[in-house]
């Protein structure tokens, strides 16, 4: 009936009408990027309450610092110049349009975009938790908010960046923000060295507990919740089509989160005999990383296909790279976003659709859409690598990445910010010591 009056109206009554619904449409994508925006920085919270449970509780103060220094040093650094390098005029590789700048219109994108580099940023903190001095990690806050982070970034979702020319598909930053944070989180990690206790002399692994599971399950809820927003948000819009859409992959990143948290509890169970809490958490957040890429191009049981096997491959990463190559990652976050946020933009070269056409190497898709997934991760992984690297290095032989050794055994709430998380009488590693001490004198 709607239509028919249209049909029948005068054109400019037509035409205020159809200025009217876009004008609608606008406010309500405007609405809806803030809103998911709002949920991402909750994410914050999240990765504090999973750092902290996970690790020791000598150091939750200067985990929290950290966690508080990345938001607010990548609000204002990615206001200044990252949204710039991001989004301005470019060659495909390097944007700039001037400092500060963005489409003042439409800051709900700068907010949005904002709180995704707070993102990557943080990733790096888990793996290096316990250990690092604080100095060191503001410098390299800054550098990934500013530099690292923002120059990947509009490789892909700069519509003139070089890999958006050739296809490359990564919806919500399965390797924009998850890789870009997990391989840089690698690097840190090898550089600063194992924590103390971590590895014995003949190179076993030893597991240094969190001090509060609680905390860091409830971190993994408000994570898997802010991942709504992660990735619904990145529609980017709101009404008709686009309504669709954003509920879409709002079910797929719920689909995959619980695909991989099984994933991951069913293969720890089997290998540990037991069902292990760490593993399974870190299942959750493997699926919600395997999905944020592909939730704009994946059915749903390619969504929970690509979580189940994000969680699968997180337990045997994680023991890998601890077990293996003698890399102390206190968290995990090499594994839950590094591989995992690979495997996450991969997976869309093998089973990804384009609406209801098959793009995938096993569903009629052909080799191409493989090789650019490949090109796209390969090319992410090399820039995190090799920046973070250049940095982290130069930072290691000037100020200097680790704290002393008394300093960590003592906990860097004291020695870093004079202040505990949980004041008391507690274990402090008093126990380390005496056994240090027991070891020097039969050496002598």
């Amino acid at each position: 009936m709607t239509d028919f009056l249209l049909t029948i109206a005068e054109p400019e009554v037509v035409q205020d009408v159809a200025k009217q619904v876009e004008a609608i449409k606008g406010d309500l994508s405007m609405l809806w990027i803030l809103l998911s925006g709002i949920l991402v920085f909750l994410m914050q919270a999240g990765f504090t309450l999973v750092e902290s449970g996970m690790t020791r509780s000598k150091n939750v103060v200067n985990i929290a610092m950290k966690n508080a220094l990345d938001i607010a040093v990548g609000s204002l650094v990615f206001w200044a110049v990252g949204y710039s390098l991001m989004y301005g005029s470019t060659n495909g590789w390097i944007g700039w349009s001037g400092f500060a700048f963005y489409n003042k219109q439409d800051p709900s994108d700068l907010f949005f975009q904002t709180v995704f580099c707070a993102t990557a940023a943080t990733i790096v903190s888990g793996a290096i938790a316990g250990r690092t001095k604080y100095t060191t990690y503001i410098i390299f806050s800054v550098v990934m908010t500013a530099l690292i982070y923002p120059i990947a970034g509009g490789w892909q979702w700069n519509g003139d960046g070089w890999l958006a020319k050739q296809g490359f598909i990564d919806f919500a930053g399965s390797s924009i923000v998850h890789s870009v944070g997990g391989w840089a989180a690698l690097i840190a990690a090898i550089l600063v060295g194992p924590r103390l206790g971590k590895y014995t002399k003949d190179g076993k692994a030893i597991t240094i507990q969190g001090h509060n599971k609680l905390l860091a399950t409830l971190g993994v809820f408000i994570l898997w919740f802010g991942w709504f927003g992660f990735n619904g948000g990145s529609q980017l819009a709101w009404g008709g089509d686009d309504s669709v859409g954003a509920a879409k992959v709002v079910l797929l990143t719920n689909l995959a989160a619980a695909a991989g948290t099984l994933g991951a509890l069913i293969i720890s169970w089997m290998k540990y005999k037991k069902p292990n809490l760490d593993m399974t958490l870190n299942g959750a957040l493997a699926g919600l990383v395997s999905i944020t890429a592909g939730c704009g191009n994946m059915t749903e049981g390619g969504a929970v296909l690509a979580g189940l096997i994000g969680g699968v491959i997180v337990v045997f990463s994680m023991e890998f790279i601890e077990q293996k190559l003698k890399i102390d990652d206190a968290v995990g976050a090499v594994s839950v976003h590094g591989v995992v946020g690979a495997w996450g933009t991969l997976v869309i070269g093998l089973w990804g659709v384009d609406g209801t056409t098959g793009i995938g190497l096993f569903n009629g898709g052909g080799a191409t859409q493989f090789l650019t997934q490949l090109i796209g991760t390969v090319a992410y992984a090399v820039w995190a690598l090799v920046t973070s690297f250049v940095f982290l290095f130069g930072l290691k032989k000037t100020i200097g990445l680790r704290v002393t050794e008394k300093e960590e055994i003592e906990g860097l709430d004291l020695s870093e910010h004079g202040a505990l998380a949980y004041p008391g009488k507690r274990n402090r590693g008093s126990e380390y010591l005496e056994e240090k001490k027991e070891k020097e004198l039969e050496l002598v």
